[in-house]
């Protein structure tokens, strides 16, 4: 089953065609919507040029039209407008702003042309404050318009938090300045601590030096590994010799007194 039918449009239809233009439309829009209002039918031959003076006189509507809102949208790039709302301490809208309010108020303004499908909003507008607006005909016709929207009355609460943060802003740029100036007499301050600190190590490590060497001198004292080996033979070779000298002197044959 086809989901698309062609149709011949007998009455102009927004962003769709005029009069005489055959469409080619999903079957559900058809059946649903155009054919039931009358604004389309099957195409023939002798229809479209039946409809072809009526066709005459809608592209000379739309050539009118396309007219008016190019001079729409010179007049409107970059206009200001103002809208009063209803809001709490802190500026909130108790109802969103829509486009068919600032449809509203750019036809009484002299924009007869502006319709509410016209206005395209790029956020909901929920609070006081400035916001810029599209306003697009076609795709090659928009204008961006600045809307300022106000509280309907004085908001004194909202007034002390801005004050509050600007003095916190103003504080902020001076404090910077401020802080570059006192670090760098505390830079200077560690740096000459870290040098006498440097300084001071040295000194601390020269006695630890010194008693090393005391060591060294106590135990070359008392005979340990880095005294001096005394000069001479030892004394069990020295013991031996003096052993075989004696039993040297008691084999000799003693001379007999008497004789001589």
């Amino acid at each position: 089953m086809a989901r698309n039918v062609k149709l011949l449009l007998i009455e102009s239809v927004d962003t769709l065609g005029i009069v005489g233009d055959v469409v080619n439309v999903r079957l559900g829009y058809a059946r649903n919507f155009l054919m039931p209002r009358g604004l389309a039918t099957t195409p023939s031959d002798e229809l479209i040029k039946s409809l072809s003076v009526k066709r005459a006189h809608a592209e000379q509507q739309v050539a009118e039209l396309r007219k008016a809102r190019e001079e729409t949208v010179n007049k409107l790039e970059g206009f200001h407008i103002a809208l009063e709302r209803p809001t709490n301490d802190m500026g909130v809208l108790y109802a969103a702003v829509t486009h068919a309010e600032i449809a509203t108020l750019l036809v009484d303004m002299g924009h007869k042309n502006v319709r509410p499908r016209d206005v395209r909003l790029a956020q909901t507008i929920k609070r006081i404050g400035g916001y810029d607006v599209t306003v697009k005909f076609d795709a090659e016709l928009e204008a961006t318009i600045k809307l300022d929207v106000k509280s309907d009355r004085k908001l004194e609460m909202l007034e002390e938090i801005k004050a509050a943060e600007e003095a916190a802003r103003a504080a902020a740029h001076r404090h910077p300045a401020e802080t570059a100036e006192g670090a760098a007499p505390e830079a200077d301050a560690a740096a000459e601590g870290g040098e006498a600190k440097d300084a001071a190590a040295p000194a601390e490590a020269k006695p630890k030096k010194a008693k090393a060497g005391g060591g060294e001198a106590k135990s070359a004292g008392k005979g340990g590994w880095g005294a001096p080996k005394p000069e001479g033979k030892p004394a069990a070779e020295a013991k031996g010799e003096h052993k075989d000298k004696a039993e040297k002197a008691e084999s000799k044959p003693k001379k007999d007194k008497t004789k001589a």
